[in-house]
C-alpha cells in the first residue's frame, strides 16, 4: 500500500526529528530522508510530499496528515463513521511507552457507556499525547473510580527478554492489547457495541501476531487516531499514561538519577551516566536496548 501526504514546514521539521533514529543511510536525489518504521518505509521529498509504503502505510501516514487522494465526500463520510463510534457503548484499548527508551510499555482497555460520555467530556478526555502530564495525574484517578478497566504493564527487563528478530514491537503490542481486552471483557462481561483499538497494524497482521496465543479476543474494530474518535480509547490512553508516569518515577527513584522521556539526545546523556554508575548491564533492566540510543551510549564509552 502506498499513501502520499503533503506537509508544511512545521510538520516537516517534526517528522525529521521523529524519524532521525530510523533513517536509512542511502542518499536519493530530491529526497530529504528515507526511514523505516516497523513495516513502513517513509520517504520525504524536497517538494514537501511524503510517501508511506507498506502494510501499515495508511496508519503511519495518518499520524501526520491527510492522504492527498481524500476527497470532500470522503471526509464527510468519515465524520459520519466517527460519530457512530463516539456515541456508543464501547471497549477501547491504547498503549503508552513504546517510543520511550526508559520506562515500561503500558496497555489499558476501558469500558465506556453512553452515560459515561458527558463525564468524560467534562474532564477533557482525549489522546493522552495531547494532554499535559499534570492534567493526566489529576484526572486519571477520577476516571479509574468510575470506568471499568484492565491494564497490562511490561517492564523493560521483560521487554528485552521478549524482543527478538521474530518478536518485534508490534507483536508485543498486539499481545498486550489482546490480554487487556480479553481480561476486561471476560471479567466484567460488558454490554458493548464495539471493541475499538487504535490501529498500529492491519487487521490480518494483528491476528497473525496472536497466532501463538491460547486466548484471543476477536470482533475488534481498528481505527486510525481512535483516541480522538472513541471516548473508550481516549480513556484508555489517559489511564495508560498515568500508570506509565507512576512507574517511570519509581524507576528514576530506584537508580537515583532523573530520567528523561522519549529517545532523544538528552536520553543518551543520561544513559551514559547510568552506565558509568551501574555498568552497561543495567540498561537491560531499565531501557529498551534495541533502540539506537544503546549503540550511541556504548560507543561513547570505553571499556
Amino acid at each position: 500500500m502506498n499513501v502520499v501526504i503533503k506537509v508544511n514546514d512545521e510538520i516537516k521539521e517534526k517528522m525529521i526529528e521523529y524519524y532521525k533514529d530510523k533513517k536509512r543511510d542511502k542518499v536519493i536525489p530530491y529526497v530529504v530522508f528515507q526511514a523505516q518504521e516497523e513495516d513502513t518505509v517513509i520517504t520525504m521529498y524536497e517538494s514537501g510530499k511524503v510517501m508511506f509504503q507498506g502494510v501499515s502505510a495508511d496508519v503511519d501516514a495518518a499520524m501526520w496528515g491527510v492522504a492527498l487522494e481524500n476527497t470532500k465526500e470522503k471526509k464527510e463520510e468519515n465524520k459520519k463513521i466517527n460519530k457512530k463510534y463516539y456515541n456508543c457503548n464501547a471497549v477501547g484499548s491504547d498503549e503508552v511507552g513504546t517510543g520511550d527508551y526508559f520506562g515500561p510499555i503500558v496497555v489499558t482497555a476501558c469500558y465506556v457507556t453512553k452515560e459515561d460520555i458527558p463525564f468524560l467530556e467534562e474532564l477533557g478526555v482525549g489522546d493522552s499525547k495531547k494532554i499535559d502530564d499534570s492534567k493526566i495525574l489529576k484526572i486519571a484517578p477520577q476516571l479509574a473510580k468510575r470506568i471499568k478497566y484492565k491494564s497490562v504493564i511490561l517492564t523493560n527487563k521483560e521487554y528485552n527478554e521478549k524482543y527478538t528478530k521474530d518478536i518485534n514491537m508490534n507483536k508485543i503490542k498486539a499481545i498486550m492489547h489482546n490480554k487487556a481486552l480479553y481480561d476486561l471483557i471476560n471479567s466484567e462481561k460488558p454490554k458493548y457495541d464495539y471493541i475499538i483499538v487504535d490501529e498500529f497494524a492491519r487487521e490480518a497482521r494483528y491476528y497473525e501476531y496472536l497466532s501463538d496465543q491460547t486466548t484471543i479476543q476477536r470482533g475488534i474494530t481498528f481505527l486510525t487516531k481512535a483516541e480522538d474518535i472513541s471516548p473508550a480509547v481516549g480513556c484508555a490512553s489517559i489511564i495508560s499514561r498515568y500508570l506509565f508516569l507512576k512507574e517511570f518515577d519509581k524507576l528514576a527513584d530506584s537508580i537515583h538519577i532523573p530520567l528523561p522521556k522519549g529517545a532523544g539526545k538528552d536520553v543518551d546523556a543520561i544513559g551514559e551516566e547510568v552506565v558509568e554508575k551501574y555498568g552497561k548491564d543495567k540498561l537491560k533492566e531499565i531501557a529498551k536496548v534495541n533502540f539506537k540510543n544503546t549503540d550511541r551510549i556504548l560507543h561513547t564509552l570505553i571499556y
